[in-house]
This record gives structure tokens, C-alpha cells and sequence, in this order.
């Protein structure tokens, strides 16, 4: 409700179309805390032959840890986060397929640009080290004929800001639609950021649609 200021209009109200969901869900910590332990040492094995992420320099695996024994808990907990979403959207599906999932490791300094996940309906990532400066994701928004006209605001709010900056912490799920368009701003913290990002696929798409962009 907007605030009837001169008395002149019996309701003046603002009506919310067409909103983008970004859905947030955190495990328990006595959950959380083993799980990633055994990411971390996995992505270590995985490692082992290849240079150190050192400044500036980030590193992504490839794109089927989902189909490795060591990821299947992590798994398990992607498809619970999954439903819940498709169930708040009120979507029916025959059934749903992850279509790629990988680690992502930035080192001090190193960033991750703007872009998005075609070929998906729902892309997520699951958050295995952060730390200050480490411990956020941009959402970017969608509408572009928004920037034809950028007058001057008197004070940033989420009604006229062009992206929105989420907080994020480990043992954290973000799931959000595909074609939204995120980033990550440079690492600033000592350690290095650990996630692991996923794509989530209707069957009957997966079966007839070719491998995803991202």
C-alpha cells in the first residue's frame, strides 16, 4: 500500500508482477560441517596433479561430480532442495536429471563474470568454504529495457537497484532460475572460495535437448 498522502485517493496500491525467486536453504551444522570436509579432501585427490589456485587464479572441475560415489550425499540433498522449489512453483514433471555439476575454487583476487545457464530450468550452488569477503553472490536483473532510461535515484532500494546481493555462508543452497544472469566480485579474503554449482533438467528435456551451455 502506498502512502495516501493529500487524502485526495480513496487507495493507492502497488501491484508485484512477474517476480524472480532465488531460494535459500541451509543444512544443519552438525550436517553441513562433515559433508564439506569430504568435499574439500575429494576435490584435493582430484587436484593432486594439477597447479595450486594461487592469486588471481581460480579453478573449475569438470562437469559430472554428480556421478561420483564421494558427491552422492551432496546429491541426495540437491534433489530435496529441488522438489521443494518445483513444489512452490506448483510444476509437475515426470522426473528431473542434473545435467552437470562441478567445484568451483577462486583463489584471492580471482572473480567469476557475469553470466547464466542455458539449456536448464534450475541451476543452484552449494557453498563448501567462504569467509569474509568471500561470502556473497550478485543477482543481476533480467529486465534489460530497464537500463534504457536510468534517471538519478535519491536513495538505492530493491525497487530501483540493478542487482540485488545476496549473502551466502557455509553449508548454504541458492537455487534460482537458469537464464537469471549472477556474478561473483573478486575474492577477497585469504583463502580460497570453495562451491559447488549445479544444473537440474527435466527429464523428458534431458533425453531430447543437446548437453547445456554455461
Amino acid at each position: 500500500m502506498m502512502e495516501n498522502e493529500n487524502g485526495k485517493f480513496e487507495s493507492r496500491e502497488i501491484i508485484s508482477m512477474f517476480p524472480t525467486f532465488v531460494w535459500q536453504t541451509m543444512i544443519k551444522e552438525q550436517i553441513y560441517q562433515t559433508l564439506n570436509a569430504e568435499i574439500v579432501k575429494k576435490l584435493n585427490t582430484l587436484r593432486q596433479s594439477k597447479p595450486e589456485v594461487d592469486q588471481d587464479i581460480s579453478w573449475q572441475s569438470d562437469g559430472d561430480l554428480h556421478k561420483l560415489p564421494e558427491f552422492g550425499e551432496l546429491i541426495s540433498l540437491v534433489k530435496e532442495v529441488t522438489k521443494s522449489v518445483l513444489a512452490f512453483l506448483k510444476v509437475g514433471y515426470e522426473g528431473i536429471e542434473i545435467t552437470g555439476c562441478w567445484a568451483n575454487m577462486n583463489a584471492t583476487g580471482s572473480i567469476h563474470k557475469i553470466h547464466s545457464h542455458p539449456n536448464n530450468f534450475l541451476s543452484g550452488v552449494y557453498y563448501v568454504q567462504t569467509d569474509e569477503g568471500s561470502d556473497a553472490i550478485n543477482f543481476h536483473d533480467p529486465r534489460v529495457q530497464t537500463g534504457i532510461i536510468r534517471p538519478p535515484v535519491t536513495e538505492l532500494s530493491t525497487e530501483n537497484t540493478d542487482q540485488v546481493v545476496v549473502k551466502v555462508k557455509n553449508g548454504m543452497f541458492l537455487l534460482f532460475p537458469s537464464w537469471l544472469q549472477h556474478s561473483v566480485d573478486a575474492n577477497q579474503s585469504p583463502q580460497a572460495r570453495i562451491s559447488v554449482s549445479f544444473n537440474i533438467m527435466f527429464s523428458p528435456y534431458v533425453e531430447t535437448m543437446s548437453k547445456p551451455l554455461w
